[in-house]
């Protein structure tokens, strides 16, 4: 359970990791230009789910779904948290300088990109065979169409 825990920590601080470099980009080479920042937000974004598909991916392979999809979401809730609420301190902002509806766009943002990374790992894995099920089902076809046929004596 530690190093379930472990796990999940180190996932929301990577993803946190993302958020504070595209923040010490914006706030470094493009402060005060809207459009700059919103080009790097959408790129943080977009790195958070690729991050996200390749975990799921690779998680996908070697452990049920549920098993790796509760840590996964728990990871991807704390590095929102932390993206959102400690993140704008980095930028010398607070969590709600933008405004409620700049905070909750950033929510929608995070966990619409957070999904659908998600999904797109998993069904990656799936599509090429390559998840715990399709391997354990594939295991036991192999198994059933080796073994010899058992005699029966009357």
């Amino acid at each position: 359970m530690k190093q379930r825990g472990v796990r999940i920590a180190v996932l929301a601080a990577a993803l946190f990791g993302v958020n504070v470099v595209a923040r010490l980009v914006v706030r470094l080479g493009f402060d005060g230009d809207d459009v700059a920042e919103s080009r790097v937000s959408i790129a943080m974004f977009a790195v958070i789910g690729l991050v996200l598909a390749a975990v799921a991916f690779v998680r996908s392979q070697r452990v049920p779904l549920g098993t790796w999809l509760p840590d996964l979401a728990a990871a991807a809730v704390g590095g929102m948290l932390l993206t959102i609420l400690v993140g704008p301190f980095v930028s010398g902002d607070y969590p709600f300088s933008g405004g409620a509806g700049n905070f909750f766009s950033q929510v929608w943002l995070y966990g619409g990109f957070a999904i659908v990374g998600t999904l797109l790992g998993y069904w990656i894995a799936t599509m090429f065979g390559r998840d715990y099920r399709s391997k354990s089902l594939q295991a036991f076809t192999v198994a059933k169409t080796t073994r010899p046929r058992r005699v029966v004596r009357r």
